[in-house]
């Protein structure tokens, strides 16, 4: 039969609801939201990628950074070129003797001296066994050795500076001048050599206060006599001994013995062949005088002042230079040595490196005692009073001084802020360039403002061995992310900062070339010839050819000794003369701005008062509005790190890295994120269950801290990781919900509402449990409760109308049950090889059940009254239609109670009857069926009940059953 098929024509028309034009426009507006989404996904990719990004770093992400600092690619003989070959010579031996000085500092403040200092770190006693002092020693003797040649080094680079400066300031009646001294003054030749001084006296005071080390070397020393008494035991060659251990007693005396300061300038600077004469060297003598008299000018009148730069470091070598000086010559300035010690009145302390704090007083009176004696002891008393009263009064000031330099450090980046942003106008370049210059060196100045007030405060506190007050350390750490924060908007800005700096630095040298171009004509103009003069326009033409060039450290310091020649014979006017200077410290600040700036940010000494960071945590924890500190203070524990690298007494020093992330972590753990996690939970918790009676939580009577601040931090960067508060916080609630969720499945709601107002309230992603909201697992299993038939006996009942085992009491909300289900999960899990094992099981556990059984129904005092009661019933049980009194169970239940009760008041009754129970789970219905033991325990306390179970005992079980002198029902 075929089927018709309607007509077109004959369609109905659909109804058109309007659901589909809504469908659509619903779809469209989730395809526009994607593209707009994407589109800015995109556009951030572009700007990550764009050449134009670079006007904004971020120190926390970003992998490189940019450095600024010119190299020399010439030699110094190319770059000091003249017709005067004499001149020539002369500032080439000086300025290779001041890059030679340069390289062995910054050798020492890289490697040597946090190779002492970090001796011993990354182990405490307790940790370390017998042995690992001397395994350690036994590590560092190479790095002794090195330091050992770096002395000696310094030493002979000491000699030769000296020997340089006497022949060339040499009285005309020995010898012919080199070159017309009268009115040179190599200022800067005098300032390195107290540079060198400074870090021969530091490495004195770093061994000085460095009492593992000393304890190691003893200990070291000591397994070196027992090696000697016997050193085929230990695998050495008694030949090589000796010379080992002279080689130790020379390193002992040459660094240990606290002399290598003294050591270099006891060196003996005669020379013995008729070479250089210094001692008796007159003329040299006053040169030498002068020089330290000039340096301390300069540092006198900048020491302790909002511009100082560089003052405190030249100030101690300005003291190395006048030990030397009177070691030498054996001459003292009285005025100069009284004013010397007069600095300490206003700087009573100065850092050498990390936490080693110097004494001016402390070290001229015991380099110089034959000058200190010919000074006021109350003075000298005066001094160190000073120092305990300078503590006081800082420690008073710390907040004050706090307040101040948040001010000055806020307004100083928005200058920062407003000069990267703003255009530079070419009409107003040079002007620019000037602003420029001086609010990149006013950043400088705070942040070496602020190192110092930092660093002396702690190392006064440490060496004096006062405690700090919770206030002080407060005032400190915030100083310490003031410090950060101007490092890390110089990084900020790295991209304006490199471009300003080539152009302040061209500015600057071009600024010097007019001056030095002014004084060059002026010895031009003047016909009269003389050899001084010449050398004169020799120093001028080549401080004009080395500015000629990019701003380096050697052509600046050519710069530097040119003039010192080229400023001779009035070249230039005082007016001219002032503004030059200024401009050549501005050339070297601006020149060397980021090294500068990196070194006075340096927190590494932070490694040594690290005890101050869980007071500082648990003030950033009360006051949560500033988490966003946390990042700079941060940025100051990972100034340690470089350092650390340098450590040689462990076997890497890697394990030195470790021991110091483990313990900034372990700190952090404890006095930030479990508090934090924890108060978290609490108020979720609380704010969830409002319904019960709780305390008050007012914010306006109790008070109330937004933690919500924490969770908006950038993941804080240390080591190779990255510290997302956010997530540490969601990881563990997330944990803690899951895991408590599992235990009572009942509170899945209130854990989802917690997780819904964790999102609310501070903003957390939170992930679903996923759990289900009853219970669904497979029960018991069989073999678990075999293994521990007596304990599940005693807590399960069974109930024999839905055949299935029931807990008796339980601690929590629910009661567990076992039934058939259960019983073939365990079967399906394990197969039907368990069978075998229950039955095994069974039967000995019944088998102690029915002889205790047996016993308690065939004790004399059980079957007389059971026998008595049988006889009475029989009698009686046509009168009373086969029922059996109640007076008379009364009456037994109460003879079986004089027998003894248990302490929690249960008879032998009541005992025998949960036997029964515990019987009649187990034995099957051939034993005693169902019906028996339904009857038998619906008769609450009555006789009748032991009747019955009685005659359902089969004799096979009671016969095989022998008796003992204690029974065995004793038990029950």
């Amino acid at each position: 039969m075929a089927v018709e098929t309607l007509s077109p024509d004959w369609e109905f028309d659909r109804l058109d609801d309007g659901s589909q034009k809504i469908h659509a426009e619903v779809q469209l507006k989730n395809y526009g939201k994607f593209l707009e989404e994407y589109t800015s996904q995109l556009r951030r990719i572009e700007d990550a990628l764009d050449s134009s990004v670079g006007d904004v770093w971020d120190f926390r992400l970003d992998p490189i950074a940019l450095k600024l600092l010119p190299y020399e690619q010439s030699s110094l003989l190319e770059l000091i070129k003249t017709e005067n070959k004499v001149l020539n010579k002369v500032i080439t031996v000086y300025a290779a003797l001041c890059c030679e000085i340069k390289k062995l500092k910054y050798e020492a403040e890289t490697k040597f001296y946090n190779g002492l200092l970090f001796y011993g770190e990354g182990a405490t006693d307790s940790s370390m066994a017998e042995g690992d002092c001397q395994i350690q020693m036994g590590r560092f003797i190479s790095f002794l050795q090195e330091l050992s040649c770096f002395v000696t080094r310094c030493y002979e680079v000491v000699m030769n500076v000296v020997h340089q400066l006497a022949a060339l300031y040499i009285n005309n009646k020995i010898a012919p001048k080199i070159i017309e001294t009268t009115g040179v003054h190599f200022q800067t030749m005098y300032e390195h050599l107290g540079e060198l001084l400074t870090v021969l006296l530091t490495l004195d005071e770093i061994v000085e206060n460095h009492a593992t080390l000393k304890d190691h070397w003893t200990m070291y020393k000591r397994l070196l006599k027992s090696v000697h008494h016997n050193p085929s035991k230990f695998g050495i060659q008694e030949e090589k001994l000796k010379p080992f251990e002279k080689f130790l007693q020379k390193l002992e005396g040459q660094l240990l013995d606290g002399m290598i300061f003294q050591a270099c300038i006891e060196q003996q600077f005669d020379s013995l062949n008729g070479g250089v004469s210094v001692s008796k060297n007159s003329t040299f003598a006053e040169e030498f005088a002068h020089s330290i008299r000039t340096i301390f000018a300069n540092v006198e009148a900048k020491l302790g002042e909002p511009s100082e730069i560089d003052q405190r470091d030249k100030y101690v070598g300005v003291c190395g230079l006048l030990v030397l000086h009177f070691q030498i010559f054996r001459t003292v300035d009285k005025r100069l040595y009284k004013s010397l010690l007069d600095i300490c009145k206003k700087v009573p302390a100065i850092t050498l490196t990390a936490n080693i704090i110097w004494f001016a007083d402390n070290f001229l009176i015991q380099k110089m005692p034959a000058a200190a004696k010919l000074l006021d002891k109350k003075s000298l008393h005066a001094i160190k009073t000073h120092r305990d009263t300078f503590l006081q009064q800082k420690a008073q000031s710390l907040t004050k001084d706090v307040q101040s330099y948040y001010v000055f450090v806020s307004s100083w980046m928005m200058k920062m802020e407003s000069i990267s942003s703003k255009e530079q106008r070419m009409d107003k370049f040079a002007e620019d360039l000037t602003n420029r210059c001086n609010v990149f060196i006013q950043g400088f100045l705070y942040a070496y403002s602020i190192s110092n007030i930092i660093k002396t405060t702690m190392n006064l506190y440490m060496s004096l061995q006062k405690p700090m007050t919770k206030t002080s350390v407060k005032a400190l750490c915030r100083l310490i992310e003031l410090l950060k924060a101007i490092e890390h908007i110089f990084y900020r800005r790295s991209m304006v900062v490199a471009d300003s700096v080539s152009h302040i630095t061209q500015h600057l040298q071009h600024q010097a070339l007019n001056s030095i171009s002014v004084a060059k004509k002026r010895v031009i103009s003047d016909k009269k010839y003389s050899e001084q003069r010449l050398d004169v326009l020799s120093a001028l033409v080549l401080a004009e050819n080395t500015l000629n060039g990019p701003s380096t450290r050697q052509r600046r310091l050519i710069l530097s000794l040119a003039l010192s020649v080229g400023t001779q014979m009035k070249t230039f006017k005082d007016e001219e003369l002032l503004p030059l200077q200024v401009v050549m410290k501005k050339l070297d600040l601006i020149s060397e701005l980021r090294e500068r700036v990196r070194t006075q940010c340096d927190c590494c000494f932070l490694y040594w008062h690290r005890a101050v960071f869980p007071i500082y945590l648990d003030d950033v924890y009360e006051n949560a509005v500033d988490a966003a500190r946390l990042h700079y203070m941060f940025s100051a524990l990972r100034d340690c790190v470089p350092a650390m690298v340098c450590a040689r007494h462990l076997e890497s020093y890697e394990i030195l890295l470790n021991c110091y992330d483990k313990e900034i972590m372990e700190i952090l753990n404890e006095h930030l994120l479990e508090k934090l996690c924890r108060e978290i939970e609490k108020d979720l918790r609380l704010s969830v269950h409002t319904h019960l009676k709780l305390d008050d939580r007012n914010p306006f009577r109790v008070g109330m801290k937004d933690l919500a601040l924490f969770f908006s931090l950038n993941p804080i960067r240390f080591f190779n990781r990255f510290i997302d508060i956010r997530a540490f916080v969601t990881h563990y609630l997330d944990k803690t919900f899951y895991n408590l969720t599992t235990v009572a499945l009942h509170d899945w709601a209130t854990y989802s509402e917690m997780r819904n107002l964790a999102t609310q309230r501070y903003g957390l992603v939170m992930t679903e449990a996923h759990l289900p909201s009853q219970t669904l697992e497979q029960g018991l299993d069989v073999l678990e409760i075999m293994r521990n038939i007596h304990v599940f006996v005693s807590r399960y009942l069974y109930n024999l109308n839905n055949q299935i085992f029931i807990e008796r009491t339980s601690n929590n909300k629910h009661l567990n049950t076992i039934n058939i289900r259960h019983i073939a999960n365990s079967i399906r899990t394990h197969g039907t090889g368990i069978m075998n094992t229950t039955v095994n099981f069974t039967y000995q556990f019944l088998r102690k059940k029915f002889y205790i059984f047996s016993q308690f129904m065939y004790d004399e005092h059980i079957k007389s009254r059971l026998i008595k009661d049988i006889r009475f019933f029989r009698e009686v049980k046509d009168q009373n239609d086969h029922k059996y009194p109640f007076e008379r169970a009364e009456k037994f239940n109460r003879g079986i109670r004089k027998l003894g009760i248990t302490p929690d008041g249960q008879s032998y009754l009541d005992q025998f009857r949960q036997l029964i129970s515990q019987i009649g789970s187990w034995t099957p219905s051939s034993v005693i069926t169902p019906g028996i033991l339904q009857k038998a325990q619906s008769i609450s306390k009555c006789s009748w009940m032991c009747l019955l179970l009685s005659s359902a005992v089969p004799r096979t079980c009671t016969s095989e059953i022998s008796t003992s002198s204690s029974p065995p029902w004793s038990v029950l």
